[in-house]
């Protein structure tokens, strides 16, 4: 069993390196893969406040490139309400059918995504206003159910005329919103103070996160952004369909 959480700290440093890089990515990577080591259960009341912790020093320190229009007039307010959907209802759904179709979503998405950077087609026309508040209920739903609502999100931003720093900027101001919301009601149904030894022990990494992603995000050009972000999709979405997650 230690030498499992051992390795949930390499993969914890993994994805939250990751998302210090492309703002996104680090829950439903470090949930996939610590999926492989541990139960999803115990996996959640570790990862969703370890990523506040992130999420809330880089919005604090990246505030001034926050798109707030949009973050307060489209995303929060559909991801709020399908986050708190979503949380009602964990205990009704079949969760394994949901992960296998948000996993093929995510692979159709980035694999078209990438085909379009190779090929260097034009960028995409601009998402209607009303796919874009669907799209992003849909990922607050899947945040409230596995805490991993960034695929649909990037999918629903892909579009917009954010560079590469205020994307990862506003990605990550509502990650810090809904995990903060998602971590109290872990306090609530009695899950989050039986984790706060592991917590602890593996905030450390998130400095070396940090440090790594912060490097290399400011050595990336836009176009390598891109493929990085939706490389990290592709490999999220494959992993959801692996047998046992």
């Amino acid at each position: 069993m230690e030498g499992a959480w051992a390795l949930l700290g390499i993969a914890i440093l993994l994805a939250y390196t990751l998302e210090a890089i492309t703002g996104f990515g680090s829950v439903v990577i470090a949930l996939a893969l610590g999926a492989l080591l541990l139960p999803i259960e115990h996996l959640l009341p570790i990862l969703v406040p370890l990523n506040i912790c992130m999420s809330g020093y880089l919005s604090w320190r990246y505030r001034r490139l926050i798109d707030r229009r949009l973050l307060l007039g489209t995303i929060l307010p559909g991801m709020l309400l399908g986050t708190v959907v979503g949380y009602a209802l964990l205990p009704w759904v079949d969760g394994a059918s949901l992960k296998r179709g948000f996993g093929v979503l995510i692979l159709w998405f980035s694999g078209r995504e990438l085909w379009r950077l190779y090929r260097h087609a034009p960028a995409r026309s601009r998402t209607p206003s009303w796919v874009m508040r669907l799209a992003t209920g849909a990922a607050g739903i899947c945040h409230g159910l596995f805490a991993s609502g960034g695929p649909l999100l990037v999918y629903a931003l892909a579009s917009s005329d954010l560079n590469k720093a205020r994307l990862r900027a506003t990605l990550i101001s509502v990650w810090f919103t809904l995990n903060s919301l998602l971590t109290l009601a872990f306090l609530f149904d009695g899950r989050l103070l039986p984790a706060l030894p592991q917590i602890a022990a593996y905030l450390p990494l998130l400095l070396v996160g940090i440090v790594l992603g912060e490097r290399l995000h400011r050595r990336l050009g836009e176009r390598q952004f891109r493929v990085a972000t939706y490389l990290i999709l592709l490999v999220a979405g494959t992993v959801l369909l692996l047998p046992g997650f």
